[in-house]
């Protein structure tokens, strides 16, 4: 699938079939994600990759959007760690970067996925670091849920030309 073709067609995928993803599948959408630009190329970003499915059911418990996880064969948890920025408070900016490459190669690769908000919501921050056990100077910042689709959903077109400035608001 060619890049233009995987940003126009991508969607969130919430339902799964089940079957597991590879090691090596899973090294890909690793590898992709940190492909991804970060402030002063410092890369703030550690992924937890969770596919077992007593720690994935239990997010439920606290964040309200999360139900797909229960059938989910895996998420990746993106998060980010200040302590390594070289620009304060660009982290969120370089893991959102790392977050879109690794939805962008899931959809490439035959697989969907779907973005769950974790930063900056503080209970789900302090859920996952809990359940996770994530060090005090690292922020969860979202999961990704990921698995081979069980439901299709056309593009859509987002363009807005009334979202659109030139050289002036």
């Amino acid at each position: 699938m060619d890049t233009m073709n995987a940003i126009f067609t991508r969607r969130s995928i919430r339902k799964y079939t089940g079957q597991p993803v590879s090691d090596e599948l899973i090294q890909t959408l690793l590898r992709a994600a940190m492909a991804a630009p970060s402030a002063g190329n410092q890369q703030p970003w550690h992924f937890v990759v969770v596919a077992d499915h007593d720690i994935m059911d239990k997010v439920t418990e606290f964040h309200p959007h999360a139900g797909m996880l229960t059938e989910a064969p895996l998420a990746i948890l993106a998060c980010g760690d200040p302590t390594v920025e070289k620009f304060e408070g660009r982290w969120p900016l370089d893991c959102s970067a790392a977050t879109e490459n690794l939805l962008l190669a899931a959809h490439a690769k035959g697989l969907g996925a779907v973005w769950l908000a974790i930063y900056p919501v503080p209970e789900r921050i302090a859920g996952m670091r809990d359940l996770l056990g994530i060090p005090e100077q690292v922020v969860p910042f979202c999961l990704v849920s990921i698995g081979y689709p069980a439901e299709e959903k056309k593009p859509e077109d987002r363009f807005n030309p009334e979202r659109v400035h030139n050289n002036k608001w």
